[in-house]
Protein backbone atom coordinates (compact mmCIF):
# COMPACT_ATOMS: atom_id res chain seq x y z
CA UNK A 1 0.00 0.00 0.00
CA UNK A 2 2.89 2.39 0.69
CA UNK A 3 4.09 2.06 -2.67
CA UNK A 4 1.12 2.78 -4.48
CA UNK A 5 0.61 5.68 -2.20
CA UNK A 6 4.58 6.80 -3.69
CA UNK A 7 3.85 6.70 -6.94
CA UNK A 8 0.67 8.51 -6.38
CA UNK A 9 2.38 11.31 -5.31
CA UNK A 10 5.26 11.39 -7.93
CA UNK A 11 5.64 14.95 -8.68
CA UNK A 12 5.41 15.06 -12.51
CA UNK A 13 8.85 14.76 -14.45
CA UNK A 14 9.00 14.70 -18.33
CA UNK A 15 11.56 13.22 -21.04
CA UNK A 16 12.87 15.52 -24.52
CA UNK A 17 14.94 13.51 -26.27
CA UNK A 18 16.56 16.35 -28.68
CA UNK A 19 16.80 20.37 -28.18
CA UNK A 20 16.10 20.22 -32.28
CA UNK A 21 13.79 23.03 -33.33
CA UNK A 22 10.78 20.95 -31.47
CA UNK A 23 12.88 19.79 -28.80
CA UNK A 24 13.98 23.37 -27.68
CA UNK A 25 10.45 25.00 -28.09
CA UNK A 26 8.84 22.22 -26.11
CA UNK A 27 11.25 22.83 -23.47
CA UNK A 28 10.09 26.32 -23.48
CA UNK A 29 6.23 25.46 -23.43
CA UNK A 30 6.72 23.15 -20.34
CA UNK A 31 8.97 25.48 -18.61
CA UNK A 32 6.13 28.37 -19.00
CA UNK A 33 3.03 25.81 -18.30
CA UNK A 34 4.62 24.54 -15.10
CA UNK A 35 2.84 20.76 -15.15
CA UNK A 36 5.84 18.64 -14.91
CA UNK A 37 7.91 19.62 -12.31
CA UNK A 38 11.06 18.64 -13.44
CA UNK A 39 11.92 17.81 -16.85
CA UNK A 40 15.26 15.93 -18.21
CA UNK A 41 16.59 16.78 -21.90
CA UNK A 42 18.48 14.31 -23.46
CA UNK A 43 21.14 15.95 -26.17
CA UNK A 44 22.89 13.04 -26.31
CA UNK A 45 26.46 14.47 -26.84
CA UNK A 46 28.75 17.04 -25.52
CA UNK A 47 28.09 20.45 -27.36
CA UNK A 48 30.21 23.99 -27.24
CA UNK A 49 32.35 24.30 -24.37
CA UNK A 50 30.06 22.99 -21.77
CA UNK A 51 26.78 23.66 -20.36
CA UNK A 52 26.49 27.31 -20.46
CA UNK A 53 26.87 26.92 -24.32
CA UNK A 54 23.90 24.81 -24.19
CA UNK A 55 21.76 27.27 -21.84
CA UNK A 56 22.77 29.91 -24.62
CA UNK A 57 21.37 27.68 -27.37
CA UNK A 58 18.31 27.11 -24.93
CA UNK A 59 17.70 30.73 -24.15
CA UNK A 60 18.34 32.58 -27.60
CA UNK A 61 16.42 32.10 -30.63
CA UNK A 62 16.18 33.80 -34.34
CA UNK A 63 12.93 33.28 -34.81
CA UNK A 64 11.46 34.04 -31.51
CA UNK A 65 13.89 35.98 -29.61
CA UNK A 66 14.63 35.93 -26.11
CA UNK A 67 13.00 32.64 -24.29
CA UNK A 68 12.19 35.59 -21.46
CA UNK A 69 11.47 38.20 -23.22
CA UNK A 70 8.88 35.31 -25.68
CA UNK A 71 7.06 34.18 -22.41
CA UNK A 72 7.53 36.84 -20.16
CA UNK A 73 7.19 40.29 -22.11
CA UNK A 74 9.89 43.25 -22.59
CA UNK A 75 10.94 44.24 -19.10
CA UNK A 76 11.51 40.39 -17.98
CA UNK A 77 14.97 38.92 -16.90
CA UNK A 78 16.92 36.48 -17.94
CA UNK A 79 15.41 32.78 -16.76
CA UNK A 80 18.27 30.32 -16.40
CA UNK A 81 20.55 29.45 -13.66
CA UNK A 82 23.45 27.09 -14.12
CA UNK A 83 23.28 24.28 -10.70
CA UNK A 84 26.01 22.23 -11.53
CA UNK A 85 27.94 22.01 -14.91
CA UNK A 86 29.68 18.40 -14.40
CA UNK A 87 25.82 17.51 -13.94
CA UNK A 88 24.20 18.74 -16.28
CA UNK A 89 21.74 20.57 -13.76
CA UNK A 90 20.41 24.09 -14.53
CA UNK A 91 17.25 25.71 -13.04
CA UNK A 92 14.38 27.61 -15.81
CA UNK A 93 12.12 29.96 -14.22
CA UNK A 94 12.59 27.18 -11.01
CA UNK A 95 12.01 24.34 -13.33
CA UNK A 96 14.91 22.05 -12.39
CA UNK A 97 16.56 20.77 -16.00
CA UNK A 98 18.84 18.37 -16.72
CA UNK A 99 20.52 18.14 -19.72
CA UNK A 100 21.77 14.52 -20.55
CA UNK A 101 24.81 14.34 -22.89
CA UNK A 102 25.69 10.81 -23.04
CA UNK A 103 23.44 8.39 -24.41
CA UNK A 104 22.14 9.02 -28.34
CA UNK A 105 20.60 5.57 -28.99
CA UNK A 106 17.23 5.73 -26.90
CA UNK A 107 17.76 2.28 -25.87
CA UNK A 108 20.43 3.49 -23.37
CA UNK A 109 19.03 6.41 -21.98
CA UNK A 110 18.15 5.79 -18.61
CA UNK A 111 14.78 7.01 -18.15
CA UNK A 112 13.76 5.06 -15.37
CA UNK A 113 16.95 6.32 -13.17
CA UNK A 114 15.54 9.65 -13.38
CA UNK A 115 11.73 9.04 -12.54
CA UNK A 116 10.35 9.52 -16.04
CA UNK A 117 7.12 8.26 -17.44
CA UNK A 118 6.86 10.29 -20.28
CA UNK A 119 9.33 11.43 -23.17
CA UNK A 120 9.17 13.21 -26.53
CA UNK A 121 11.37 12.27 -28.64
CA UNK A 122 11.65 15.39 -31.06
CA UNK A 123 14.67 13.94 -32.93
CA UNK A 124 12.77 13.43 -36.62
CA UNK A 125 14.78 10.23 -36.54
CA UNK A 126 13.54 7.45 -34.80
CA UNK A 127 9.90 7.26 -36.72
CA UNK A 128 8.99 3.50 -37.46
CA UNK A 129 7.44 1.90 -34.68
CA UNK A 130 7.82 -1.63 -35.88
CA UNK A 131 11.73 -1.29 -35.12
CA UNK A 132 12.42 -3.51 -31.94
CA UNK A 133 13.72 -1.38 -29.11
CA UNK A 134 17.16 -3.01 -28.60
CA UNK A 135 18.07 -2.04 -32.84
CA UNK A 136 21.98 -0.99 -32.90
CA UNK A 137 20.66 2.22 -34.73
CA UNK A 138 18.17 3.05 -32.50
CA UNK A 139 14.51 3.28 -32.37
CA UNK A 140 11.52 5.01 -31.16
CA UNK A 141 10.72 1.97 -28.68
CA UNK A 142 13.83 2.03 -26.99
CA UNK A 143 12.54 4.75 -24.80
CA UNK A 144 10.05 1.99 -23.64
CA UNK A 145 12.91 -0.04 -23.18
CA UNK A 146 14.72 3.07 -20.84
CA UNK A 147 11.68 3.04 -18.85
CA UNK A 148 9.52 5.44 -19.92
CA UNK A 149 6.22 4.12 -20.15
CA UNK A 150 4.78 6.36 -22.99
CA UNK A 151 6.65 7.80 -25.69
CA UNK A 152 4.94 10.80 -28.48
CA UNK A 153 7.06 11.03 -31.26
CA UNK A 154 7.11 14.98 -32.70
CA UNK A 155 6.50 13.63 -36.12
CA UNK A 156 4.54 10.93 -38.33
CA UNK A 157 5.11 7.24 -37.86
CA UNK A 158 7.08 6.20 -40.89
CA UNK A 159 7.34 2.54 -41.59
CA UNK A 160 10.26 1.00 -43.68
CA UNK A 161 8.82 -2.33 -44.33
CA UNK A 162 5.94 -1.72 -47.08
CA UNK A 163 4.53 -4.92 -45.92
CA UNK A 164 4.02 -3.89 -42.44
CA UNK A 165 1.12 -2.39 -40.72
CA UNK A 166 1.66 -0.24 -37.96
CA UNK A 167 1.24 -2.03 -34.72
CA UNK A 168 -1.59 -2.09 -32.20
CA UNK A 169 -0.19 -0.17 -29.59
CA UNK A 170 1.00 2.63 -31.61
CA UNK A 171 -1.46 5.36 -32.48
CA UNK A 172 -1.40 8.99 -33.91
CA UNK A 173 -3.59 11.83 -32.12
CA UNK A 174 -3.73 15.14 -32.34
CA UNK A 175 -5.13 17.62 -29.45
CA UNK A 176 -8.52 18.67 -29.97
CA UNK A 177 -8.82 16.06 -33.13
CA UNK A 178 -8.90 12.55 -31.56
CA UNK A 179 -6.56 13.22 -27.88
CA UNK A 180 -9.26 11.55 -26.32
CA UNK A 181 -9.09 8.36 -28.27
CA UNK A 182 -5.85 7.49 -26.04
CA UNK A 183 -6.05 4.11 -24.33
CA UNK A 184 -3.25 3.83 -21.55
CA UNK A 185 -3.67 0.17 -21.52
CA UNK A 186 -3.30 -0.18 -25.32
CA UNK A 187 -1.37 2.72 -26.68
CA UNK A 188 2.75 2.86 -25.62
CA UNK A 189 3.36 4.76 -28.66
CA UNK A 190 1.92 8.12 -30.05
CA UNK A 191 2.68 10.28 -32.99
CA UNK A 192 1.67 13.97 -32.62
CA UNK A 193 1.00 14.06 -37.01
CA UNK A 194 3.42 17.13 -38.48
CA UNK A 195 2.46 20.39 -37.77
CA UNK A 196 0.90 20.53 -41.34
CA UNK A 197 -1.55 17.51 -40.14
CA UNK A 198 -2.55 19.57 -37.23
CA UNK A 199 -3.61 22.83 -38.75
CA UNK A 200 -5.15 20.92 -41.39
CA UNK A 201 -7.35 18.82 -38.89
CA UNK A 202 -8.61 22.04 -37.11
CA UNK A 203 -9.69 23.11 -40.70
CA UNK A 204 -11.80 20.21 -41.69
CA UNK A 205 -13.14 19.42 -38.95
CA UNK A 206 -15.52 22.14 -38.69
CA UNK A 207 -16.81 21.38 -42.01
CA UNK A 208 -17.46 18.11 -41.62
CA UNK A 209 -19.13 18.69 -38.41
CA UNK A 210 -21.52 21.15 -40.03
CA UNK A 211 -24.78 20.01 -42.67
CA UNK A 212 -24.36 22.60 -44.69
CA UNK A 213 -20.13 21.39 -45.55
CA UNK A 214 -20.50 17.84 -44.13
CA UNK A 215 -20.66 15.92 -47.65
CA UNK A 216 -17.34 17.04 -49.30
CA UNK A 217 -17.00 15.34 -52.66
CA UNK A 218 -13.28 16.17 -53.31
CA UNK A 219 -10.80 18.39 -51.64
CA UNK A 220 -6.97 19.37 -52.14
CA UNK A 221 -4.63 21.48 -50.06
CA UNK A 222 -1.51 23.07 -50.42
CA UNK A 223 1.18 24.02 -47.60
CA UNK A 224 3.14 27.56 -48.09
CA UNK A 225 5.24 26.36 -45.74
CA UNK A 226 8.43 27.71 -43.73
CA UNK A 227 11.43 26.62 -43.84
CA UNK A 228 12.80 23.75 -42.11
CA UNK A 229 16.00 22.13 -41.28
CA UNK A 230 15.51 19.33 -43.97
CA UNK A 231 16.42 21.73 -46.62
CA UNK A 232 19.14 23.21 -47.27
CA UNK A 233 21.01 27.10 -46.43
CA UNK A 234 23.36 26.13 -49.89
CA UNK A 235 23.18 24.05 -52.70
CA UNK A 236 24.38 20.55 -52.10
CA UNK A 237 24.84 17.04 -53.46
CA UNK A 238 22.06 14.74 -53.05
CA UNK A 239 22.67 11.40 -50.72
CA UNK A 240 22.93 8.33 -52.39
CA UNK A 241 19.00 7.01 -53.31
CA UNK A 242 17.58 10.65 -52.94
CA UNK A 243 14.92 11.19 -55.35
CA UNK A 244 13.99 15.22 -54.36
CA UNK A 245 16.96 16.45 -55.94
CA UNK A 246 15.29 20.08 -54.43
CA UNK A 247 15.79 19.77 -51.04
CA UNK A 248 19.25 19.93 -51.63
CA UNK A 249 19.30 23.30 -53.21
CA UNK A 250 19.02 26.61 -51.33
CA UNK A 251 15.96 27.82 -49.68
CA UNK A 252 17.67 31.11 -49.23
CA UNK A 253 16.89 31.84 -52.75
CA UNK A 254 14.43 29.59 -53.97
CA UNK A 255 10.90 28.29 -53.73
CA UNK A 256 10.93 24.43 -53.24
CA UNK A 257 8.32 22.36 -54.11
CA UNK A 258 8.09 18.54 -52.27
CA UNK A 259 5.35 16.24 -50.92
CA UNK A 260 4.07 15.88 -47.45
CA UNK A 261 1.79 12.74 -45.95
CA UNK A 262 -0.81 15.07 -44.48
CA UNK A 263 -3.55 13.76 -46.45
CA UNK A 264 -2.82 10.03 -45.20
CA UNK A 265 -2.15 10.88 -41.40
CA UNK A 266 -5.06 13.45 -41.99
CA UNK A 267 -7.11 9.97 -42.77
CA UNK A 268 -5.87 8.13 -39.63
CA UNK A 269 -7.15 10.84 -37.06
CA UNK A 270 -10.37 11.66 -38.59
CA UNK A 271 -11.84 8.75 -40.31
CA UNK A 272 -14.47 10.35 -42.92
CA UNK A 273 -11.81 11.60 -44.80
CA UNK A 274 -11.00 8.03 -46.20
CA UNK A 275 -13.98 8.44 -48.11
CA UNK A 276 -12.57 11.73 -50.07
CA UNK A 277 -10.72 12.39 -52.93
CA UNK A 278 -7.68 14.19 -50.89
CA UNK A 279 -4.27 15.44 -51.91
CA UNK A 280 -1.58 17.40 -50.62
CA UNK A 281 1.80 19.07 -51.39
CA UNK A 282 4.16 21.32 -49.74
CA UNK A 283 5.77 24.66 -51.18
CA UNK A 284 8.88 25.65 -49.11
CA UNK A 285 9.47 29.29 -49.07
CA UNK A 286 12.50 30.89 -47.50
CA UNK A 287 10.59 32.30 -44.31
CA UNK A 288 11.30 30.89 -40.50
CA UNK A 289 8.42 30.09 -39.27
CA UNK A 290 4.35 30.66 -40.46
CA UNK A 291 3.29 28.56 -42.72
CA UNK A 292 -0.30 29.07 -45.18
CA UNK A 293 -2.70 26.25 -45.56
CA UNK A 294 -4.62 26.78 -48.60
CA UNK A 295 -7.48 24.50 -48.29
CA UNK A 296 -10.08 23.44 -52.00
CA UNK A 297 -13.06 21.70 -51.02
CA UNK A 298 -15.84 20.88 -53.28
CA UNK A 299 -19.16 20.59 -52.25
CA UNK A 300 -22.35 19.53 -53.87
CA UNK A 301 -25.13 22.58 -54.18
CA UNK A 302 -28.44 22.04 -53.99
CA UNK A 303 -30.65 21.50 -57.27
CA UNK A 304 -33.56 24.41 -57.95
CA UNK A 305 -36.15 25.11 -60.45
CA UNK A 306 -34.41 27.66 -61.81
CA UNK A 307 -30.95 25.68 -61.47
CA UNK A 308 -28.10 26.01 -58.88
CA UNK A 309 -29.49 26.87 -55.40
CA UNK A 310 -26.51 27.36 -53.30
CA UNK A 311 -26.42 25.73 -49.67
CA UNK A 312 -22.62 26.71 -49.61
CA UNK A 313 -21.36 30.23 -50.35
CA UNK A 314 -18.65 32.37 -48.84
CA UNK A 315 -20.98 33.55 -45.73
CA UNK A 316 -21.48 30.33 -44.67
CA UNK A 317 -18.09 29.24 -44.84
CA UNK A 318 -16.86 31.96 -42.97
CA UNK A 319 -19.90 31.59 -40.28
CA UNK A 320 -19.12 27.95 -39.62
CA UNK A 321 -15.45 28.96 -38.45
CA UNK A 322 -16.66 32.01 -36.55
CA UNK A 323 -18.54 29.62 -34.76
CA UNK A 324 -16.32 27.65 -34.23
CA UNK A 325 -13.97 29.78 -32.95
CA UNK A 326 -16.38 31.18 -30.44
CA UNK A 327 -17.40 27.89 -28.83
CA UNK A 328 -13.90 27.18 -28.81
CA UNK A 329 -13.13 27.42 -25.02
CA UNK A 330 -9.35 26.48 -25.70
CA UNK A 331 -9.21 28.71 -28.95
CA UNK A 332 -7.95 25.80 -30.83
CA UNK A 333 -9.44 27.80 -33.71
CA UNK A 334 -9.14 31.76 -34.40
CA UNK A 335 -11.13 33.41 -37.19
CA UNK A 336 -10.24 36.84 -38.53
CA UNK A 337 -11.14 39.40 -40.37
CA UNK A 338 -8.08 41.44 -40.52
CA UNK A 339 -5.42 41.55 -43.35
CA UNK A 340 -2.37 40.01 -41.83
CA UNK A 341 0.83 38.88 -43.08
CA UNK A 342 3.21 36.45 -41.60
CA UNK A 343 4.97 37.91 -39.13
CA UNK A 344 1.55 39.32 -37.18
CA UNK A 345 1.02 35.72 -36.29
CA UNK A 346 4.53 34.29 -35.27
CA UNK A 347 3.98 32.50 -31.73
CA UNK A 348 -0.06 33.29 -31.47
CA UNK A 349 -1.75 30.14 -29.41
CA UNK A 350 -3.65 28.52 -31.80
CA UNK A 351 -4.07 25.14 -34.12
CA UNK A 352 -5.26 27.60 -36.94
CA UNK A 353 -6.17 30.96 -37.92
CA UNK A 354 -8.55 31.29 -40.49
CA UNK A 355 -8.00 34.23 -42.71
CA UNK A 356 -11.89 34.75 -43.20
CA UNK A 357 -11.46 38.40 -45.56
CA UNK A 358 -9.77 36.15 -48.24
CA UNK A 359 -11.83 33.01 -48.67
CA UNK A 360 -14.15 32.81 -51.31
CA UNK A 361 -16.88 30.33 -52.93
CA UNK A 362 -17.79 30.19 -56.72
CA UNK A 363 -20.72 27.93 -58.26
CA UNK A 364 -20.26 25.81 -61.52
CA UNK A 365 -21.61 22.77 -63.17
CA UNK A 366 -19.89 19.13 -63.96
CA UNK A 367 -21.79 17.55 -66.79
CA UNK A 368 -21.33 13.62 -65.68
CA UNK A 369 -21.36 11.30 -68.46
CA UNK A 370 -23.28 8.67 -67.19
CA UNK A 371 -21.84 5.42 -69.58
CA UNK A 372 -18.52 6.29 -67.44
CA UNK A 373 -20.71 6.12 -64.02
CA UNK A 374 -19.22 2.34 -63.14
CA UNK A 375 -22.29 -0.71 -62.35
CA UNK A 376 -24.60 2.70 -63.50
CA UNK A 377 -28.29 0.78 -64.15
CA UNK A 378 -29.70 -0.41 -66.96
CA UNK A 379 -33.15 1.69 -66.10
CA UNK A 380 -31.15 4.79 -64.73
CA UNK A 381 -29.78 5.12 -68.16
CA UNK A 382 -32.62 4.53 -70.15
CA UNK A 383 -34.58 7.72 -67.55
CA UNK A 384 -32.80 10.46 -68.91
CA UNK A 385 -33.34 11.52 -72.41
CA UNK A 386 -29.74 12.76 -72.40
CA UNK A 387 -27.10 10.55 -71.79
CA UNK A 388 -25.35 12.74 -69.26
CA UNK A 389 -26.26 14.63 -66.02
CA UNK A 390 -25.62 18.34 -65.40
CA UNK A 391 -24.45 18.49 -61.10
CA UNK A 392 -24.23 21.76 -59.27
CA UNK A 393 -21.29 21.74 -57.33
CA UNK A 394 -19.79 24.64 -54.89
CA UNK A 395 -15.47 25.19 -54.78
CA UNK A 396 -14.76 27.02 -51.55
CA UNK A 397 -10.78 27.68 -51.25
CA UNK A 398 -10.22 28.45 -47.17
CA UNK A 399 -6.91 29.94 -45.88
CA UNK A 400 -5.30 28.94 -42.51
CA UNK A 401 -2.45 30.20 -40.99
CA UNK A 402 -0.64 28.29 -38.39
CA UNK A 403 3.02 28.59 -36.76
CA UNK A 404 4.32 25.26 -37.49
CA UNK A 405 6.97 25.77 -35.02
CA UNK A 406 5.82 27.14 -31.86
CA UNK A 407 2.35 28.47 -31.50
CA UNK A 408 0.69 26.12 -33.33
CA UNK A 409 2.14 22.86 -33.82
CA UNK A 410 4.64 22.77 -29.92
CA UNK A 411 1.65 24.23 -28.02
CA UNK A 412 -0.41 21.70 -29.54
CA UNK A 413 2.23 18.53 -28.31
CA UNK A 414 2.56 20.56 -25.10
CA UNK A 415 -1.31 19.73 -24.89
CA UNK A 416 -0.94 16.49 -25.91
CA UNK A 417 1.64 15.55 -23.44
CA UNK A 418 0.05 16.57 -20.64
CA UNK A 419 -3.18 14.96 -21.32
CA UNK A 420 -1.55 11.82 -21.97
CA UNK A 421 0.48 12.31 -18.89
CA UNK A 422 -2.30 12.86 -16.59
CA UNK A 423 -4.32 9.85 -17.84
CA UNK A 424 -1.43 6.85 -17.32
CA UNK A 425 -2.50 4.30 -15.05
Amino acid sequence: MAKIQVFENKPPILGINSLGRIGKLSLWHHVNRKYFKEIFVNLGREAGTGIDSIAQAIEKDTTYGLMHRFLYGIKSERLIQIVDEKQGKMLIDGIPVTILREARNPADVPWRQYGVDIVVDCTGKFKDPTIASDNKSGSIRGHLHGGAKVVINSSPFKIKNKALSLPDDAVTMIYGINHTAFNPKKHLLVSAASCTTTGLAHMVKPLLENEETSNILTASMSTIHAVTNTQSVLDGVPKAGEKDLRKNRSILNNIILTSTNAAKALAEVIPQVQNIGFMADSIRIPTSTMSLIVLNATFQARAGKQGASMAVNTKTVNEIYSRAAANNPEKLIRFTMEQNVPTDLIGVDAAVIIEGQFNHTRTAFINLDLANIPNCPPEMMKAFPEKSMKVPVIHSKIFGWYDNEYGSYTNRLGDLTVYIHKNLL
